[in-house]
């Protein structure tokens, strides 16, 4: 039998987390956020993500991020006049000023900082739909964290946020995906990936 292509991963993935009930949901991310004290450190700069629809997390886990004292950028997604997904832009978050974007997303208002704003941040954490042991990830297929991540500093811990079935042995991989240095799921915290 022939793997998976990656839309088949991403439809199977995206149909198992809709069908989960909002209380398996809601528990799972109480657990992310509880994970994250641990993860970062005052002074520091965090780049996070605002979930959407069934993504694990919650905004709350960014209000945590607040409360132990670290920046945190939240991404700020543009196409070109061809719909291809640009490197993200970056904006500063404070709670109650989200703004509604394309996507469905919530961002932070004006001003933006530039793609090049990830490099200050010591953890990424990644909306991915899956990822492998080796760091691949498995996102939803626009390229604009693929795009973003070559100008993260090289010692930043690369995290993508999944929920504990979705760490997989094995994803199909292309040159041009980034790997995640590290997955953190509800019930298994940070764990290390080999890449």
């Amino acid at each position: 039998m022939a793997p998976l292509t990656k839309a088949e991963l991403r439809s199977g993935l995206l149909r198992a987390r809709r069908a989960l009930p909002r209380a398996v949901r809601d528990a799972e991310a109480d657990a992310l956020r509880g994970w994250l004290p641990a993860l970062v450190t005052a002074g520091q700069t965090v780049c996070a993500y605002v979930p959407v629809g069934a993504e694990p997390g919650s905004p709350a886990m960014l209000d945590t991020l607040l409360e132990v004292g670290v920046r945190v950028l939240l991404p700020v997604s543009h196409t070109d006049v061809n719909g291809v997904g640009l490197p993200l832009q970056w904006g500063d978050y404070v709670p109650g000023t989200l703004i509604q974007a394309g996507f469905g997303l919530r961002e932070p208002a004006p001003p933006w900082l530039p793609t090049e704003a990830v490099g200050e941040a010591a953890v990424i954490l990644v909306p991915a739909l899956a990822v492998d042991r080796a760091g691949v990830r498995l996102g939803r297929g626009a390229g604009f964290y693929d795009r973003t991540l070559a100008a993260a500093a090289p010692s930043a811990k690369l995290v993508a946020v999944v929920r504990d079935d979705e760490l997989v042995d094995e994803l199909p991989a292309e040159p041009h995906d980034v790997r995640m240095t590290h997955a953190l799921t509800p019930n298994r915290g940070l764990v290390c990936l080999n890449s």
